[in-house]
């Protein structure tokens, strides 16, 4: 059996080619990250496995690639590029890697938080138009972040905010318990946290999630974090909340769209801090993604599955 990384960047090739010398894998590398979906059948051929990072992968695309057998998403959220159940009926399965970035993408958000927090964007954007702009800030300290969704990211988060002397609250959808964590309703986070920071998973039960009704139940003036994924927001509603100040600030690395278009709305707000889906992209957190999807493809070169 053999496998492609079809949509390898730079980065990721320049990684996958490191470790790839420390063992022996029959593993080649696209470099071209501009690669189109209909473009997969003529690159893989008759290969078993495929690599992907973010290049869509729909089902009836996927019918034509001969011999595939397997796709390992570089990530948990692979329901954003193909449909895995559908791909099932094909006789395909995927797999995905949790865990590698958790560190890399808490400390994102706590990143986002703090510069939310201080408005340091709007400040440098006015000071590299020659303005002066001297803006209140909120202090963390003493303050409540809850994080919705409890998995590795928000217990990283967690860890940093309680090192800074933030109170932690956690909703999650199944009983969970965690050092200096408080688990309550969902209704009380929202309701008693400055600052709200997402980290659920994207699927059908969790897309817009965060609604109008609820925006609407959060503590006025509160910040909102997101560093999963972009559909678990109701964005015109967060906008709205955003231009009446109900929400302070959002400091948000992902889209509903990405690459964010030029001129989107969120791009002509000045309470917004804006990152471009960049969270995980730390060597770290690379080195431990290519190495847990060398390892899915040892797996099954060695068993089938």
């Amino acid at each position: 059996m053999r496998a492609l990384f079809v949509d390898a960047n730079d980065t990721l090739a320049d990684v996958t080619e490191k470790l790839l010398r420390l063992q022996s894998l029959p593993v080649g590398i696209n470099r071209n990250a501009g690669v189109r979906p209909d473009d997969l059948p003529g690159l893989l051929g008759d290969t078993e496995i495929m690599i992907v990072d973010h290049t869509a992968v729909p089902t009836a695309i996927a019918a034509r690639c001969s011999g595939l057998k397997h796709v390992v998403f570089l990530g948990t959220g692979a329901r954003s590029y193909m449909n895995p159940e559908e791909l099932a009926e094909h006789g395909i399965a995927v797999h995905t890697i949790k865990g590698y970035g958790d560190t890399a993408v808490a400390e994102c958000a706590f990143g986002l938080m703090w510069a939310s927090a201080k408005s340091f964007a709007v400040m440098d954007r006015g000071m590299r138009d020659g303005q002066w702009l001297r803006r209140d800030a909120m202090q963390l300290t003493g303050k409540t972040l809850g994080l919705v969704g409890f998995g590795g990211i928000a217990a990283e988060a967690a860890r940093l905010a309680l090192g800074c002397g933030m109170k932690v609250l956690a909703w999650n959808r199944t009983a969970k318990t965690h050092p200096g964590v408080e688990f309550v309703s969902l209704e009380r986070l929202l309701a008693e946290s400055h600052v709200v920071s997402l980290h659920l998973l994207l699927n059908d039960d969790t897309k817009g999630f965060l609604s109008r009704a609820r925006i609407a139940a959060m503590r006025p003036g509160a910040i909102l974090i997101n560093t999963a994924r972009g559909a678990l927001v109701d964005e015109a509603a967060m906008v709205d909340a955003l231009r009446s100040g109900h929400l302070a600030h959002a400091g948000l690395d992902v889209f509903t769209v990405e690459p964010l278009p030029a001129e989107h709305v969120l791009t002509t707000l000045p309470n917004v801090t804006l990152s471009a889906h960049s969270a995980f992209r730390t060597p770290e957190a690379s080195d431990n993604l290519i190495g847990a999807a060398l390892e899915h493809c040892r797996r099954i070169i060695a068993t089938g599955r």
